[in-house]
């Protein structure tokens, strides 16, 4: 399977960096339905692309660039551009809205980071008791050290019991508590059952099966109200199912359904219990609580099917407080397997979306009140309090495909 040739319902998700900042390899992938996934590569390669440090070598012509390389935004015919070899939280930190919430196993995502990615807990419990507990951090290369988690957890039960976050403001993650709709707190994900290749570096995601969830209803420095926001998740194309709800993003504070508007979160899947978009899915969507929305519409038939042979896909969901643009707010959906896609970007779907009501706490793996149905693998993510400007969502798209297309 060759990537290049792959097309989203008719919509070529180019594996590229822009052409100014150089070409990336096309890769395919294929997973290990019991949890692993094997990243390939479809071509000779001179160098692996680093998330943060030095530059790779040459790949089928193009450059793959390295994390700290090159300098800021530049400006050019009246647009901001920004370096595709900088890391997501740098990018969008030179955008004018850092990250208020950055979580990943795989890498770091900022290069001011300098603390553990994740940890984890060693003989205890799915439940979050027992066991002794170890930090796993990162390599030079920005790369989390997976021989470390293989050293900490041997032959035993392991699991993730905290994911850091990474922006600084502590944001952290650790298993979820009962909610409205679950109401027994959510598992640890078991932390051996997701290990990736990435250009030679084999790491490991957070597997979340039936049952698995993190949240932080404590988080500092998250929009809330009407005010603005960028979320993305990287996830797996190839695992996803009809439940609610597979999310990452913002949420209500108590574990409850609060209503319309109290959640913005990025959401992976096949459900169609309230909307939908063009094709069978599965398809990135926004859960703005009581509705997970294609679009403003449904079914919302321009944000089609993500085909589930692409093995990384990054979504992301950004909402605008109301202007004089848009009375009725505004917002937007992207999906990227190398460039993003922009799936929907308007006005919100109701005025019960209007204006929004956000509570600013974190959820990965679960909807806003606990549902936990839904499957999903999760790499890496960010949010931030500010509404990206779209040439930084695209340098952030391009520094993804450098470590996940290979």
């Amino acid at each position: 399977m060759k990537n290049t040739a792959t097309r989203l319902d008719g919509r070529s998700l180019r594996f590229l960096f822009t052409a100014l900042w150089g070409s990336l390899v096309c890769a395919c992938g294929t997973q290990n339905l019991d949890g692993g996934l094997i990243a390939s590569a479809s071509g000779g390669s001179g160098g692996t692309a680093q998330p943060n440090g030095g530059a790779g070598g040459q790949s089928n012509g193009g450059s793959a660039m390295g994390g700290n390389q090159g300098g800021g935004g530049d400006i050019t015919g009246g647009v901001k551009l920004f370096n595709p070899a900088h890391l997501p939280c740098d990018t969008y930190a030179e955008d004018g809205g850092p990250c208020v919430a950055a979580h990943s196993t795989v890498r770091r995502l900022s290069s001011t980071y300098t603390g553990p990615l994740y940890q984890v807990r060693v003989g205890g419990s799915t439940s979050g008791t027992g066991g002794a507990t170890v930090d796993i951090g990162f390599g030079t290369d920005g790369f989390a050290d997976g021989p470390a988690q293989d050293t900490a957890c041997g032959v035993s039960a392991c699991t993730i019991s905290i994911i850091y976050d990474q922006s600084g403001l502590g944001n952290h993650l650790t298993h979820a508590p009962a909610g409205g709709a679950k109401t027994t707190p959510g598992n640890e994900a078991n932390a051996k059952s997701l290990p990736i290749n990435l250009g030679g570096h084999v790491v490991y995601g957070e597997h979340n099966p039936v049952g698995v969830g993190y949240r932080n209803n404590k988080a500092v420095g998250t929009a809330t109200g009407d005010n603005p926001e960028t979320i993305y998740m990287v996830t797996s194309g190839n695992y996803s199912n009809g439940g609610c709800c597979f999310d990452y993003g913002n949420a209500e504070t108590n574990s409850r359904d609060n209503g319309e508007g109290t959640m913005e979160a990025v959401y992976f899947g096949t459900c169609t219990i309230w909307n939908k978009g063009g094709g069978a899915g599965p398809w990135v969507m926004g859960d703005l609580e009581n509705g997970l929305w294609a679009g403003n519409s449904s079914p919302y038939e321009a944000n089609l099917s993500v085909p589930t042979v692409y093995t990384y896909v990054t979504g992301l969901v950004k909402g605008d407080k109301a202007s004089a643009a848009y009375p009725s707010g505004h917002w937007a959906i992207k999906v990227g397997a190398g460039t993003f896609t922009k799936a929907f970007d308007g006005p919100r779907p109701s005025s019960h979306y209007n204006p929004m009501r956000k509570e600013g706490a974190i959820i990965l793996g679960t909807g806003g009140d606990n549902s936990n149905g839904a499957v999903g693998n999760f790499f890496e993510g960010v949010m931030t309090a500010h509404y990206a400007s779209d040439a930084a969502d695209e340098a952030v798209a391009a520094n993804i495909a450098s470590v996940y297309v290979q």
